[in-house]
């Protein structure tokens, strides 16, 4: 039987974090000490009081099927959470607990993008969005940023993007790959524009909020009123602040009749999230949160540390992030130059394969993430594995002609 797969399989392409971060993988099961900077989760473990509520809901029995959107703790935990953090309100019924931040992402466009609508997404961006997008058959409008500028979207870039076919904006702060920041003068300028818009959606992905640096505050376009709480759909999630990458818990909050829609989009593909990780994450959410300081503290240490590094590697420069844990460095110096075998890098891709080839290093090149010329790098990994690989792309780079 010949196999014919659905159309739709040719709109995306595989993630390239996972891919890199399965080649690192693959190479460190073979005993080759490989440095990987591709990972986008925090090497710290869970804190205990978090593993010890899924300890107690396991012991509780706590393991059937729960509502498909997610159990009723969890969901009023949520809307504490948004509560105390954003000063919002929001009900239950406007929750919804999905299978990690990607899943929750998944909904909104699987619930709102139809053929032929557009999808503003700034560049760089992270590798899911315009996947997810073509997927749904919509299109993804890629913007370019400006270094210059912090990786951040103008306003007269946001406007010059905006055409009647657009559906959506994605605003991603603080951002992956490249920990730039919105600050709160900026998304009001953004709100600015997209007020002559009033049909635009904004999908405010939140996952890095918790993760700040050099005074920055994370803001959201949803507390400007309650006009901006009703077209924003706020999608966060326990991954990154809580070091919860594996118990694949996300939520989103956004109007009701959406989050009934998106739910039972969730009941006729994956029903309800993990019932035990759904226990922990309500001990996570309303829990102590005083590790997340020394967290904090531990990544800024990196950033300073990879950063600074970065900028004395001879054809690299490197912006420093405001927030998340990832660097993001212009490696144009570098492209052009020819290997000690002769091999010329003519583009991301092929440094990032130069480095794990060669030098035992995985980074994630900057194509994929709409963004040539750059490559990105996780510091959510111990300083002794940062100065390691740092060591090994400094002689590398050096090595060049």
């Amino acid at each position: 039987m010949k196999l014919k797969l659905a159309s739709r399989n040719a709109r995306i392409q595989p993630s390239a974090t996972l891919a890199i971060t399965a080649k690192a993988n693959e190479l460190k099961a073979k005993g080759i000490d490989v440095v990987g900077f591709g990972a986008g989760e925090p090497d710290f473990d869970t804190p205990d009081h978090i593993k010890q509520a899924a300890k107690t809901a396991l012991d509780k029995g706590q393991t059937k099927y729960t509502p498909v959107g997610g159990t009723k703790e969890l969901k009023e935990t949520v809307c504490a959470k948004f509560r105390r953090d954003y000063g919002l309100d929001y009900t239950p019924a406007e929750i919804l607990i999905s299978v990690g931040g990607k899943h929750s992402l998944f909904n909104i466009f699987m619930a709102l993008v139809e053929e032929g609508d557009e999808v503003i997404i700034p560049a760089p961006y992270w590798v899911s969005y315009p996947e997810m997008v073509a997927f749904c058959g919509g299109t993804p409008v890629c913007v370019p940023t400006k270094e210059s500028n912090g990786f951040c979207m103008t306003p007269a870039e946001l406007e010059a993007a905006i055409t009647p076919r657009t559906k959506i904006f994605i605003l991603n702060s603080p951002s992956n790959p490249t920990g730039g920041m919105y600050s709160e003068e900026h998304i009001r300028a953004l709100a600015a524009v997209l007020e002559k818009h009033p049909d635009i959606w904004i999908v405010s992905d939140d996952i890095y909020e918790k993760l700040t640096y050099d005074g920055m505050r994370f803001f959201s376009i949803a507390t400007i009123s309650p006009a901006w709480k009703a077209r924003t759909i706020v999608c966060n999630g326990m991954s990154k602040a809580y070091s919860m990458t594996g118990w694949r818990i996300g939520f989103t909050a956004a109007p009701k009749d959406l989050t009934s829609a998106m739910d039972t989009i969730q009941g006729q593909s994956t029903s309800n999230p993990t019932s035990i990780a759904q226990a922990a994450s309500v001990a996570g959410l309303s829990g102590d949160h005083s590790f997340l300081t020394a967290w904090v503290a531990e990544f800024d240490r990196r950033r300073r540390y990879i950063v600074e590094r970065l900028n004395r590697i001879p054809g690299i420069s490197c912006f420093t992030p405001k927030g998340a844990f990832y660097a993001f460095p212009n490696i144009s110096g570098l492209l052009g130059k020819k290997t000690p075998s002769g091999k010329t890098l003519t583009d991301s891709m092929g440094v990032a394969a130069w480095l794990i080839e060669e030098h035992n290093v995985a980074v994630v090149p900057g194509a994929p993430f709409g963004a040539e010329g750059f490559m990105r790098l996780s510091y959510a990994t111990s300083m002794e594995q940062i100065t390691k690989g740092l060591d090994r792309i400094e002689t590398a780079a050096k090595s060049l002609k």
